[in-house]
């Protein structure tokens, strides 16, 4: 009985971390683009062009389809969860599409950013080809429950990075550390609550948090290099 008790516990702190998790993704993206997509109407936001139009709902129905699935998990409804599960793959290799496309008309524009359009295009492709790397992953994965939920999490966390950009509160610009720290607030969580439900890392946390470290750390050597620049001004002759 005693054991039946804990494992249940375990079970409610599980999906409680998870939604927790996914609201505070919800919080970060609809705080980012509130002012710019969510706040000015959406179908009547000043955007470039209908592609970001359509950039901008296709990953929001991510954002929203990935609330829903963990909700069902959550509410045993396993069956739809599956269901959901099949139209959400075709959901996120037509993100990866629309995504390469969309940054390729951002830097064909001559866009200018703050950080430079090269390491603006680096970073964006660097994040994209990580989701695209850990959704699969995670659809692969997906009779193996904590793994899979572990890396359809982590995959979208790879996707916070222009959202968290676009808040409007200053002390989020005020250091590269305070930056990071809040984008990688889920890895963060998300270990510690391994440590404590498991009483170790589970490897799947390991292996993309790492991996989303990296992606961060190359993002600006990558965009300030030679090639790199030389690849961007190819894409612009395009």
């Amino acid at each position: 009985m005693a054991a039946t008790k804990t494992l249940l516990v375990r079970k409610r702190a599980d999906d409680l971390f998870f939604i927790f998790a996914a609201v505070l993704i919800l919080l970060t993206v609809f705080i980012g683009f509130a002012r710019t997509y969510y706040l000015a109407g959406v179908f009547h936001a000043k955007l470039p062009s209908l592609l970001v139009h359509f950039h901008g709902a296709i990953f929001t129905c991510w954002i929203l389809l990935f609330i829903t699935q963990i909700a069902l998990v959550s509410s045993h409804r396993i069956r739809w969860h599956m269901r959901l599960g099949i139209a959400g793959m075709f959901l996120a290799g037509l993100m990866v599409l629309v995504g390469f496309a969309t940054l390729i008309a951002v830097v064909r524009r001559h866009a200018v950013f703050a950080m430079g359009l090269d390491t603006l295009f680096a970073g964006d492709v660097l994040q994209l080809s990580t989701f695209a790397l850990l959704v699969g992953w995670g659809f692969l994965a997906r009779r193996d429950g904590p793994a899979h939920k572990r890396l359809m999490i982590l995959g979208t966390v790879a996707l916070l990075g222009p959202a968290l950009a676009r808040w409007p509160f200053a002390f989020v610009f005020s250091s590269a550390l305070v930056f990071f720290g809040i984008l990688d607030l889920i890895p963060i969580l998300l270990i510690a609550f391994d440590l404590w439900s498991c009483r170790k890392i589970h490897r799947v946390t390991i292996s993309g948090t790492l991996l989303l470290l990296v992606v961060q750390f190359s993002m600006r050597p990558l965009g300030h290099t030679a090639v790199w620049h030389q690849f961007t001004l190819w894409v612009q002759s395009l």
